[in-house]
């Protein structure tokens, strides 16, 4: 089944509840998906069709979604990108991905002369006759203006099938090129189901949503989850951790999702409020997207009563594993045991099953899996093994606690800064790019309120000199914010091996 299909479904069984309320204006479960069939009217009246890529780069809104669940709707992939991507990122995805439509804002048209078959919506009211329709002669118009004009009273027919790709997503590697995950229908249907059921997701539910719509963690679980349960959606347009206490009580939250740096500020925010929340009505705080610390989990529970869920996924295979509903069963560092339906081996480099407690990649099976990297066949092939994807990542199963999985590691150099993933090569290539950079490494640095930061080491060409302010004003010429260095280290030398490989943890332990 189509995923926006089977979402259609839960609008008309709640279709007077309140599905999102943002920033106080409420949208019911009619009121969305007659927006949606809106959206998927213009995709339809401006030639898209069922596997056409479309790249939707725009803030958190309303609109976003009536988008993304419209393009699923006629069967097109969605591209979600980050805001933050500058100009050479979005070149990249759009080459990549051979998109056929890209819905952004007029200032990101920079750069994007030379697409000359790429249909272009504007989300900002600037008149498109302010365009030269030379350089951009499939401008389409504004937003706003298109979604009116759309027929009245369309209906899609849903034409995916269930391992037709909804998404394709893009995810981080070592490689210094951004990999295209495609997901597919099933793969979202199966594993929102699995999470309804580990979760105790009901239409009771009330979701505090302050994460990112771009990101797999604010889009698959929490807005998927909330929607296909029939609960009800509060939707901040941006975090500020005195708002969030705040929402809490007045909006009589239940469930709250966020990454571990979200939880330090809230932590860290505790004492200074007026008045202490009213957490009465919560029943779950989850946390994703990278590692929960000890102390943080410690000490949200001293200051709430709560303990965190911390749960284990990854944009390839959405989540796998979870610590358990039951509050008294959750164990800080571990991210629990695997959903209905994966399956989870630890293995040697060599594939060999380890013994329990035994450190070795984790591989994970089930129908959460996605179908494959974006032309890229070769890469597919490398990730697979007899049906296993191998995540990359280091842990083990406790044999004291039922197999409880613990991660310990990547394998891969992979960056969890924020709850958002920076691969070191792209940053080091934009680095080496400076004139007056010889050299660079990337390295993750452990951070209290972070959990990584992004910090990297330089050498510089002889007889050449520049200010780390310097260096980090050109990385952010290139780069979103999050991949730019917070610090840089001007070193004589680079350590490497007797093969030229950089030693990353002797780089680690020098700068520390």
């Amino acid at each position: 089944m189509n995923l926006a299909q089977l979402l259609s479904q839960t609008a008309k069984n709640y279709a007077d509840k309140p599905a999102i309320i943002f920033e106080e204006t409420v949208w019911t479960y009619q009121d969305f998906y007659c927006q949606v069939n809106r959206y998927a009217a213009m995709l339809s009246d401006v030639g898209i069709n069922k596997g056409d890529r479309v790249a939707v780069q725009m803030p958190k809104s309303m609109e976003f979604l009536f988008l993304h669940f419209a393009i699923l709707s006629i069967g097109a992939i969605a591209l979600p990108l980050n805001p933050d991507y500058r100009s050479a990122e979005i070149v990249y995805f759009l080459t990549d991905s051979t998109s056929t439509l890209f819905i952004t804002t007029s200032d990101r048209l920079i750069n994007l002369q030379d697409f000359s078959n790429l249909k272009i919506i504007l989300t900002d009211q600037v008149s498109s006759q302010t365009f030269d329709k030379c350089e951009f002669p499939n401008l389409l118009g504004n937003l706003s203006q298109l979604v009116e004009q759309a027929p009245l009273n369309y209906q899609p027919t849903y034409p995916s099938e269930k391992h037709d790709i909804a998404m394709i997503c893009y995810t981080s590697g070592t490689t210094g090129r951004s990999k295209g995950a495609m997901i597919s229908h099933h793969n979202l249907i199966t594993n929102i189901k699995a999470l309804h059921e580990a979760w105790q997701w009901s239409d009771r539910d009330r979701l505090l949503h302050i994460l990112p719509l771009f990101h797999v963690h604010g889009l698959n679980v929490a807005i998927l989850g909330s929607l296909y349960a029939g609960a009800t959606t509060i939707m901040l347009e941006k975090f500020d951790p005195h708002r969030v206490w705040q929402t809490l009580t007045m909006q009589s939250c239940t469930v709250l999702m966020a990454v571990p740096t979200i939880y330090q500020r809230l932590i860290s925010t505790w004492e200074s409020l007026e008045a202490k929340t009213d957490l009465s009505k919560m029943r779950l705080f989850i946390s994703g997207s990278a590692p929960l610390s000890d102390r943080q989990f410690t000490d949200f529970e001293k200051l709430t009563g709560f303990r965190i869920l911390e749960r284990y996924g990854m944009t390839e295979t959405g989540m796998n594993v979870s610590n358990p509903i039951e509050s008294e069963q959750r164990q800080p560092k571990s991210v629990g045991f695997p959903l209905n339906g994966v399956e989870i081996r630890i293995v040697n480099p060599d594939g060999i099953d380890l013994a329990m407690g035994e450190v070795g990649e984790v591989w994970i099976r089930g129908e959460n899996v996605f179908q494959g990297y974006w032309q890229m066949p070769d890469k597919t092939a490398e990730s697979f093994v007899d049906g296993w994807f191998r995540s990359g990542d280091l842990g083990y199963l406790d044999p004291r606690d039922r197999g409880r999985l613990y991660l310990v590691s990547r394998a891969k150099e992979l960056i969890i800064t924020a709850g958002f993933n920076v691969y070191p090569k792209e940053v080091e290539n934009v680095l080496e790019s400076h004139p007056y950079v010889k050299e660079s490494a990337i390295i993750g640095m452990p951070d209290h309120g972070l959990g990584e930061k992004v910090v990297s080491a330089i050498v510089l060409h002889e007889g050449m000199d520049a200010t780390s302010q310097e260096i980090i004003a050109y990385c952010k010429c290139y780069l979103a914010p999050y991949k730019c260095p917070k610090k840089i280290f001007k070193v004589p030398e680079i350590p490497r091996n007797a093969m030229g490989k950089i030693q990353k943890h002797i780089l680690l332990q020098r700068l520390t």
